[in-house]
C-alpha cells in the first residue's frame, strides 16, 4: 500500500522532470527588429554578422546624422531628378525602413503608409513602387563604424507627400 501511495506522489514529478526542448523563441530579440521574409527580401542580402543585431537609427556613433554620402542634400537632389509624381492629389507619409550592413549595402525593406491623421491608407501603387525604387536604389550608405569594426545598422527614410508630391524627407 505505501508502494502505490508513494508511486501515485511521484508520478506528476516525474511528468513534470522532462528534459526541456530548445525550441526558436517567436519574438525578436529587439522590438523593431526586421525578420527576413522569403516573399519580401533578397536572399542575396546578408547581415554581416548573424547574431549581430543591428544598431538602430537611433543609437551608436554618428547617429545624430544620416551615414549617407552627401548626406541628406544628396538624397533631396537625386530625389528631384527622379521627378517622382503621382496622378492622384493625396497627402501623407510613406516611410521605408531598411538595413544597412557593414559594407554598405542594404535590404530587409518594410514600407509603412499613413494619411495626414496618422491612419494607415494606401497611396497610388505606381507613385507608392516608385518611391520603394528609388530608395532601394540609393547607393551612398555609409557603413557605421565603432571601436575600429563597421556594423550593421537600421535606417529608415520617411517621404512626406503633399498634394502627390514628396514636399520633405525625414530625418
Amino acid at each position: 500500500m505505501k508502494n502505490v501511495f508513494l508511486i501515485i506522489l511521484l508520478i506528476p514529478l516525474l511528468i513534470n522532470c522532462q528534459t526541456e526542448k530548445s525550441a526558436v523563441s517567436k519574438y525578436q530579440n529587439h522590438v523593431g527588429d526586421i525578420v527576413f521574409d522569403e516573399k519580401l527580401d533578397d536572399s542575396s542580402f546578408k547581415r554581416c554578422y548573424e547574431k549581430d543585431l543591428g544598431n538602430q537609427y537611433y543609437s551608436g556613433p554618428g547617429s545624430s546624422s544620416l551615414q549617407y554620402r552627401g548626406e541628406k542634400i544628396a538624397i533631396i537632389k537625386d530625389l528631384e531628378k527622379a521627378k517622382i509624381v503621382s496622378s492622384k492629389n493625396e497627402n501623407g507619409y510613406i516611410t521605408i525602413r531598411f538595413l544597412v550592413n557593414c559594407e554598405g549595402k542594404t535590404g530587409l525593406f518594410r514600407v509603412q503608409q499613413i494619411n495626414e491623421e496618422y491612419k494607415e491608407m494606401t497611396f497610388d501603387k505606381k507613385f507608392s513602387d516608385q518611391i520603394f525604387s528609388f530608395t532601394r536604389n540609393l547607393d551612398g550608405w555609409i557603413p557605421m563604424e565603432d571601436e575600429g569594426r563597421t556594423w550593421d545598422y537600421y535606417q529608415y527614410l520617411t517621404y512626406k507627400i503633399e498634394n502627390g508630391k514628396v514636399s520633405e524627407i525625414l530625418p
